[in-house]
């Protein structure tokens, strides 16, 4: 399994699993809002439904009030159930139209049909029923109510197709609900369950990496430890070094460096970084420490080091994108004269005694990318002055803020540490870590040798 890239970058896991999570979160909102809209929806139509019965029924009563005004006049030839009838006749037409309108915004044609049925029906029977009583009570009764049963029949009939109507489409709407609340929790469940295996799928893939990187990391800095030089006593100097590896979810890179003692009074001292991480940059670092070293027996000048070694990395290394930045230099202890050159390494800086600091050129391209001479500078150090030669990790730090440290504020932080060559190297790495909690995005290895006068000798380390 592998994770999608971005712009040709790996996008992280933790990254992936997030989306997948917020997704998820999405989806559920999405469809409760989904949900509670299309209920919401299907409640309304059930409330006009409802509506509807409740107004068929009023009609249905406001009919037996018209038949008992009529038979009442007949009976007793009060104008009361004159009025009443009319006041009746009034109503009933309106809620007839009432019942109308919920059947028709509804859809439901077969309902609206029997209603004009039945209203139909209703008329007739105040043609021939009820407008001849009240305009001749004294007609036969008898005659009147068989023909008066006549018509409530079909209107009743008409009015339970018409409550059939509505029924069904109560019950239609409820099952319709139903089916969707269903349809939605199944859905939501598929869709969470799908994000979650992916997420699990995300989390493992992570947790395998992660497994792999703290193997290679394991493997590395045994190979590191293996590799990078113990301090060895130099006349006349003290010598610090420290190292941090990066952030844990990183993997380990190549940096290395060496104090290694030429002649009673010759110590040849570099500092290298290679490009790119993990076992094969850290294995490599040993061949950078025993070639360089093999070189410095044979040469003196730290430009023919470099040299030489650019034609042997160039035609041992067959990987094409590892490159080293490198600084070489070799110190006489006794004049305290230095001769380097830098192969594209610009973390190399010499703290004078007065604690002022100067960056120390580079004066070639990196290892492994082309054929060019390397030039060979020469200074002399003074009682107290420190070369500290360090990895990108230091000037290459970032801030909280994202805000490169860069080589000023690598050359402000050396010039405020402790003086003491060990001191000050711890002091680098805990100040640079600090910079953004304790985090790093690459390793740091420093490395700071200090020049004493005569009179201090027994004094050094």
């Amino acid at each position: 399994m592998s994770l999608p890239t971005l712009g040709g970058r790996r996008i992280p896991a933790s990254l992936v699993t997030t989306a997948i999570l917020a997704i998820a979160v999405v989806l559920a909102v999405q469809g409760a809002f989904s949900t509670r809209a299309s209920i919401a929806r299907t409640f309304s139509e059930q409330a006009q439904i409802v509506q509807a019965q409740l107004a068929l029924e009023q009609l249905l009563r406001l009919q037996i009030h018209e038949e008992d005004s009529v038979r009442g006049y007949s009976l007793t030839r009060d104008p009361f159930y004159k009025e009443q009838y009319a006041s009746i006749t009034s109503d009933f037409a309106r809620k007839a139209a009432a019942v109308r309108h919920i059947l028709s915004k509804a859809g439901l044609e077969s309902g609206r049909q029997n209603l004009d049925d039945y209203l139909s029906l209703q008329s007739n029977w105040r043609k021939k029923i009820a407008e001849p009583l009240l305009a001749h009570p004294g007609r036969d009764i008898a005659q009147i109510d068989k023909e008066n049963k006549a018509f409530t029949d079909y209107e009743a009939r008409t009015t339970d197709e018409i409550r059939a109507t509505l029924a069904q489409a109560n019950d239609r709407l409820g099952k319709s609900t139903q089916e969707q609340v269903n349809t939605n929790a199944y859905l939501r469940a598929m869709w969470l369950i799908i994000l979650g295996l992916a997420a699990i799928l995300v989390n493992g893939y992570r947790s395998r990496l992660a497994t792999e990187l703290q193997e290679e990391r394991s493997t590395t800095e045994v190979l590191q430890r293996a590799f990078r030089s113990e301090h060895v006593p130099l006349p006349n100097c003290q010598v610090g070094s420290a190292y941090v590896a990066a952030s844990s979810h990183l993997a380990v890179g190549g940096d290395v460096f060496d104090v290694y003692r030429l002649s009673g009074t010759l110590a040849l001292l570099f500092i290298a970084d290679v490009s790119g991480k993990g076992v094969d940059a850290a294995v490599l670092t040993a061949f950078i420490k025993f070639t360089i070293r093999g070189i410095a027996l044979r040469r003196r000048d730290p430009g023919a080091m470099l040299a030489e070694f650019n034609t042997a990395f160039a035609q041992t290394v067959e990987n094409p994108y590892l490159f080293v930045s490198m600084f070489v230099a070799v110190l006489d202890t006794e004049t305290f004269q230095l001769r380097y050159a830098s192969a594209g390494h610009d973390s190399a800086f010499l703290r004078r005694s007065n604690n002022a600091v100067q960056q120390l050129a580079v004066t070639g391209p990196v290892l492994g990318v082309m054929e060019e001479p390397f030039e060979t500078k020469t200074l002399y150090l003074e009682d107290g002055d420190t070369l500290v030669l360090a990895t990108d990790g230091l000037t290459e730090a970032r801030t909280r803020q994202g805000a490169t440290l860069g080589e000023a504020g690598a050359m402000e932080l050396i010039a405020s540490t402790n003086p003491a060559p060990q001191l000050m190297a711890d002091e680098i790495v805990a100040r640079v870590r600090a910079l953004r909690g304790n985090q790093l995005r690459d390793d740091l290895a420093v490395l700071a040798v200090r020049v004493r006068e005569a009179e201090d000798r027994d004094a050094a380390i």
